[in-house]
């Protein structure tokens, strides 16, 4: 249900990504088609914040923060590689990302010598019963 939720806004992205890629080609570093993706998104009338802070809590505590290279319309994350290419560590970062928001869709974006696309869906229900496995888990401990 979520998938088709964010469809039309992760093909918008999607589109976006193969304008940048079209244009651009393969070969510059990351932060370029960052900015470029950007400027594309907005373009398209998307919002689009860049190097969006995620924090991992562990306990309650903040144990760790990274950094999404984009977030669209607060509802997709984006993270841009410029590899030859995608590795499934790669998409556990996404996926991490998601783990660690509210966000539950997120593309990961390869401007390699091949562009490449992952989507990746965790919904927050998702989240909500792995926490409640867990006290499930503790209880009966």
């Amino acid at each position: 249900m979520i998938a088709q939720v964010h469809a039309e806004l992760t093909e918008k992205i999607i589109c976006c990504f193969y304008n940048v890629y079209n244009s651009l080609g393969y070969g510059f570093l990351e932060k370029v088609y960052e900015k470029a993706l950007h400027l594309e998104l907005n373009k398209f009338g998307l919002k689009c914040d860049v190097q969006m802070p995620v924090s991992v809590y562990y306990s309650g505590e903040v144990i760790g923060e990274y950094f999404s290279d984009l977030l669209v319309n607060q509802s997709v994350i984006v993270e841009i590689k410029a590899l030859q290419a995608l590795v499934p560590a790669h998409e556990a970062q996404l996926l991490n990302y998601l783990k660690a928001t509210d966000i539950e869709v997120g593309l990961l974006l390869n401007f390699g010598p091949e562009p490449q696309i992952k989507r990746k869906i965790f919904t927050n229900q998702n989240k909500k019963n792995n926490k409640q496995w867990c006290l499930e888990k503790r209880r009966q401990s």
